[in-house]
């Protein structure tokens, strides 16, 4: 079977990472800080790398799905406004009538009749307003509308490390890239079928998570 364009030309941009095998668990570890205060949050939109640091001790790297060209992930100094564990997309979702589900925009209705149902976006860490990090399939090239998708298993931790108010810097590159950046593993979930629509439209579509996850620092 010949390899379509996309996949191809997602390989070459991959060059040189690691990538996770299919039906491998991808599961990056996040440990506890000592002072919540003291925890930053470093993108690289390069490396396509979140950094959780507490100084020089990272509590959670993980990688991320970056914006398009046409709708980029904002550079600069941000801090985290708000958190919604269980979030729905304003503007991108699912139009509904009886057994029909239409997918489209908020601001596009299909017809009269219809209900709105925004994609599901769990674990909602917003640095800006309508930007932030939440689960999603996290692609080896830029793909979203801006924000920061992150893998389920690094969603979880990356949402109980986040507070109300944590520095969230995101620049082209980062110090950490030549060191916790260097050939991390990355995800392949973008290689998985999309949920059927009825199940993203329901409660179904935000997992449940154990309570305790993060682990004591070493």
């Amino acid at each position: 079977m010949r390899a379509s364009p996309a996949f191809l030309l997602a390989a070459l941009l991959c060059t040189g990472c690691q990538t996770v095998p299919l039906h491998t668990t991808y599961d990056p570890v996040g440990y506890k800080p000592k002072n919540p205060n003291n925890v930053v949050i470093k993108v690289s939109l390069q490396n396509r790398m979140v950094y959780v640091m507490e100084g020089n001790r990272p509590l959670l790297v993980t990688a991320t799905a970056i914006g398009t060209p046409s709708n980029p992930t904002p550079k600069g100094r941000h801090r985290v406004t708000r958190k919604i564990e269980n979030k729905r997309s304003n503007t991108y979702g699912f139009w509904v009538k009886g057994e029909t589900i239409v997918a489209g925009k908020s601001s596009r209705p299909p017809g009269t009749g219809y209900r709105y149902v925004g994609f599901p976006m769990q674990y909602w860490v917003e640095w800006m307003p309508a930007y932030g990090f939440h689960v999603g399939s996290v692609w080896p090239i830029p793909r979203t509308h801006g924000c920061l998708r992150l893998h389920q298993n690094a969603a979880r931790e990356f949402f109980a490390l986040a507070r109300i108010g944590t520095p969230v810097y995101i620049a082209q590159t980062q110090p950490e890239d030549a060191t916790l950046g260097v050939n991390p593993p990355r995800p392949q979930d973008y290689n998985d079928p999309d949920p059927p629509k009825g199940i993203l439209i329901s409660s179904h579509a935000f997992k449940v998570d154990p309570n305790q996850y993060l682990k004591e620092q070493p």
